[in-house]
């Protein structure tokens, strides 16, 4: 296995990583105003993921500066063809990351209100955004013989990205749903247990139609090698036993099993494309690859050494930080946001 296989490997697994944390991340917020009836209880629903946001979004950081430096021309290509999508993206992060800081600030219902629908637009909107990408990920978009993006912001609105958009914001919805359940107590807790129920058949029937597209309508599934096939299946088994452990009030079995839906879900994609990084919907031998869109060698050399030290330490750092808020919000604890 060369650095080039190496990188990106390790390039799904900070996707799988930020998708896993903030999956549940975004789906907390998109549920925030329909779970939380008064303002109490939507505190209790930003404090669940209060301490953890900002470090969870560390992962994306991380996944595309490692695409920066590993590949770059996939970098170009993807970040200038998707420019408007992460424009858009961009704004309702920071919408929601400014939501978390002012909501505190005063206590008029209405300045309340707007910040909550900010949290709300800024997890949702992402979450559908990502899907989106996915999506265009495994059909292939418009890239020329120069690495160049030719086609428009529409042609990325095909009804395969957007099926993977209402997929992704169904399963974190169902994923944040779950979490909620296992860190609150008290009628919100059980609140999102209910939406958990609720949710799951709706996700599961989203993610299995956009798994059946992207089996009829894309290549991912017919490589030899490395195949997308089992990392799909162990997608469908975990998904499907969501809603066992759901009726049996197993709630961190619950949250285990959609972490390993989003975790086989993006092993999926990554291990569908793979050479390729960015398949051309106009000529595959245009797809930008693991060797003609990656870095030097030394380059490559040198960002393992790096990683080999820093990623552990992250790892440990952001660990720790889960085991310190381990314990449920409600009750008699002082609610910040």
């Amino acid at each position: 296995m060369d650095l080039n296989t190496v990188w990106f490997g390790l390039i799904a697994v900070l996707f799988t990583g930020f998708f896993f944390l903030e999956g549940f991340d975004y789906g907390v917020g998109t549920l925030l105003p329909f779970l939380g009836k008064k303002d109490e209880e939507r505190r209790v629903i930003i404090n669940a993921i209060g301490p953890f946001w900002d470090g969870n979004e560390v992962w994306l950081l991380t996944a595309g500066g490692a695409m920066f430096a590993a590949f770059p021309h996939w970098y170009a290509t993807l970040f200038s063809g998707f420019y408007l999508a992460l424009v858009l993206m961009l704004l309702a992060l920071i919408g929601r990351g400014v939501a978390f800081e002012f909501r505190s600030k005063d206590r008029s219902p209405a300045w309340r209100r707007l910040w909550d629908w900010s949290l709300f637009l800024g997890s949702a909107l992402p979450a559908l955004l990502w899907g989106v990408a996915v999506g265009n990920l495994v059909r292939g978009v418009a890239v020329d013989s120069q690495m160049n993006y030719v086609g428009s912001f529409f042609d990325l609105l095909n009804p395969l990205a957007l099926l993977g958009g209402l997929a992704f914001l169904a399963l974190f919805s169902l994923h944040g749903a779950v979490y909620l359940g296992l860190r609150t107590e008290g009628e919100v807790a059980e609140r999102a247990r209910t939406a958990a129920g609720v949710l799951w058949l709706p996700a599961v029937v989203l993610v299995v139609c956009f798994v059946a597209g992207c089996f009829f309508f894309t290549g991912i599934f017919a490589k030899a090698g490395l195949n997308a096939l089992p990392f799909a299946g162990a997608a469908a088994v975990a998904l499907l036993a969501v809603g066992l452990f759901l009726r049996l009030g197993r709630g961190g079995w619950a949250f285990a099993c959609t972490g390993l839906t989003v975790a086989g879900a993006t092993a999926m994609v990554f291990a569908g494309i793979y050479p390729n990084v960015l398949i051309s919907s106009l000529n595959p031998a245009w797809s930008l690859t693991v060797y003609n869109a990656s870095s030097s060698p030394y380059t490559l050399g040198i960002m393992t050494t790096v990683a080999a030290i820093f990623v552990p330490i992250v790892l440990l750092y952001q660990g720790w930080t889960y085991w310190v808020f381990r314990k449920r919000v409600g009750g008699t604890q002082k609610l910040e946001y």
